[in-house]
């Protein structure tokens, strides 16, 4: 049996998590060999390092059918191709990922947003956000599928702050379910862009089905 067959065949667990609090555990069926928890909803925030830095934090899915959170991570991250700052205005930009793997670690799913502001005399003169998604695909055109997408903000110009959104919605048809209707990942991101170029990312997450080792990578830089 290969490392993917393996984990597939671990129990499955779900959980509401939210980022600073308390961990629910809610199975929902164990008949069968392996418990069943249905409806999992993981949420969470992190505030936006200092420009040039990232922060991170995986939260896994426990045998316990309980979430487990990771420390939260902090690293240098890649200059974004737009930053700069002068004595007039300050340009920054804020990229968020939102990716569920599954317990080998390979990519299921995944909703990634860009935005970048700028500031001048203390308000927002301009923003914008775009939204990408990314899923793992299997031969014979199979695996996770983009079922749809959303994304928008609440204000472009002269904005005291920006409140962006983005929404990804994922079926799976592949060889661990040919019927379709088993797995479904929905991914919520946001952003708070204010006029003194700090910002905030919320994430969350709702899994129709989840297995034991399934974990949350979100993070922003």
């Amino acid at each position: 049996m290969n490392r993917k067959a393996t984990c597939v065949a671990l129990a499955t667990a779900g959980a509401l998590f939210l980022l600073g609090g308390t961990a629910v555990a809610a199975p929902a069926d164990e008949t069968g060999p392996a418990r069943s928890c249905e409806g999992v909803r993981l949420t969470g925030s992190l505030p936006v390092p200092p420009a040039g830095t990232a922060v991170r934090q995986t939260i896994t899915i426990g045998e316990d059918c309980k979430p487990h959170a990771g420390p939260v991570s902090r690293a240098a991250a890649p200059a974004p191709a737009t930053g700069r700052s002068d004595a007039a205005a300050a340009t920054r930009q804020i990229r968020s990922s939102n990716e569920m793997y599954d317990c080998c670690n390979i990519r299921m799913t995944g909703l990634y947003t860009t935005s970048d502001w700028t500031v001048a005399d203390g308000r927002i003169t301009t923003a914008a956000t775009t939204a990408t998604q990314g899923y793992n695909r299997e031969p014979w055109d199979a695996g996770w599928s983009l079922a749809s997408a959303t994304s928008g903000q609440d204000c472009d110009t002269d904005c005291a702050t920006v409140n962006s959104v983005a929404d990804a919605s994922f079926t799976y048809q592949g060889i661990f379910d040919v019927t379709g209707d088993w797995y479904a990942n929905s991914h919520h991101s946001a952003v708070r862009l204010d006029a003194d170029g700090t910002a905030e990312c919320t994430f969350d997450v709702e899994l129709r089905h989840t297995f034991v080792g399934w974990n949350w990578q979100h993070g922003c830089e």
